[in-house]
């Protein structure tokens, strides 16, 4: 069985979404296919195992959360 799912992020700036697409190429390679247009970074994820499926997907979110968290306590200062 082939678990597939599309996720899409939107920033309010172009600059947020770049950030956040080139901290995460990083860690996604191999695991997670992902692509930028604008400000909205877009992630596919795929995998044969739905353990494999839900860690990446968590560990994806997690992530992200945490890059904006980043940026948001950095514009704070």
């Amino acid at each position: 069985m082939k678990i597939e799912a599309e996720v899409q992020v939107k920033y309010k700036e172009t600059k947020k979404a770049e950030i956040t697409f080139k901290s995460l190429e990083v860690d996604n390679h191999g695991f997670v296919q992902s692509s930028i247009r604008d400000n909205i970074v877009d992630f596919n994820i795929s995998s044969n195992s739905l353990g494999t499926f839900l860690s990446t997907i968590d560990d994806l979110i997690f992530s992200e959360l945490t890059i904006e968290k980043i940026l948001e306590s950095n514009l704070n200062k």
